[in-house]
């Protein structure tokens, strides 16, 4: 087998991987494709590899609730600051150094892993929300913009806001588009998304939404926390690897 052949075999196997652990755990597609990826090509090539199957898997989960309106309508501030900081973040992955990408994408991945393996389930007072919203969804686009990973620290705020499972669901689902399409224009801005690289994203969507077929497939058959919980240890490990490898 040609380099080629074993590169877009690893591309696929990455995204059939990421889609499972979405249909199992509902999230993770864009974490998972970025962990893996990134510790195989730069992460500004892994990201633009992502944008075609993150959107329309993301897309998918905004729009099958039944609260579209009303997530729009309540969290449409940090959803434009999650817009502005991901444009002005992705000069750091646009730059060149990949040993600061590199690194910026394990603190990343270590982040998010050891706080929802760790960390306490936090409440965020209803007054606290009009001008906390627009912060985290500055710093949520800020670390979008320089490593690909969307989900800190939105992830970990929207669940601290006691949101209806529903809501919560096509929040996530609403911030992942929004990082999505921003980060693509981010890319696009500095003349550093190539549209060749867009059909190979497209054929990643493929893998993407078989895995996540299997994921949901076998959700009844495997205990989805502690799938989450070993999932979660293993990107841990490859995190740390990641924030390490630039000191090596």
């Amino acid at each position: 087998m040609d380099n080629q052949a074993l590169f877009l075999s690893a591309i696929a196997a990455t995204f059939v991987f990421a889609g499972f652990v979405k249909g199992v755990t509902g999230m993770g597609l864009p974490t998972v494709a970025m962990g893996v990826l990134g510790a195989l090509i730069s992460p500004l090539a892994a990201a633009g590899l992502l944008i075609v199957p993150s959107f329309v898997t993301n897309v998918w989960q905004l729009v099958a609730g039944p609260h579209v309106g009303t997530v729009l309508k309540r969290f449409w501030p940090m959803m434009l600051a999650i817009a502005v900081g991901t444009v002005a973040g992705a000069s750091l992955l646009t730059g060149g150094n990949t040993a600061i990408t590199t690194g910026a994408l394990g603190a990343a991945l270590v982040a998010y892993a050891g706080y929802t393996l760790f960390a306490r389930q936090l409440r965020v007072p209803a007054r606290m929300e009009p001008w906390l919203s627009p912060v985290i969804g500055l710093v949520t686009g800020l670390v979008t913009g320089g490593t690909g990973v969307f989900v800190i620290p939105a992830v970990p705020y929207l669940q601290s806001l006691g949101l209806e499972k529903d809501n919560l669901i096509q929040s996530l689902g609403l911030s992942f588009t929004v990082s999505t399409v921003a980060l693509a224009a981010g890319l696009a801005l500095r003349g550093a998304y190539d549209p060749g690289n867009l059909g190979l994203s497209a054929l990643a969507l493929v893998p993407a939404l078989i895995g996540m077929w299997l994921g949901q497939a076998a959700r009844n058959r495997i205990s989805p926390p502690a799938f989450r919980r070993w999932f979660l240890v293993a990107l841990l490990v490859l995190g740390t690897e990641m924030l390490l490898r630039p000191l090596l």
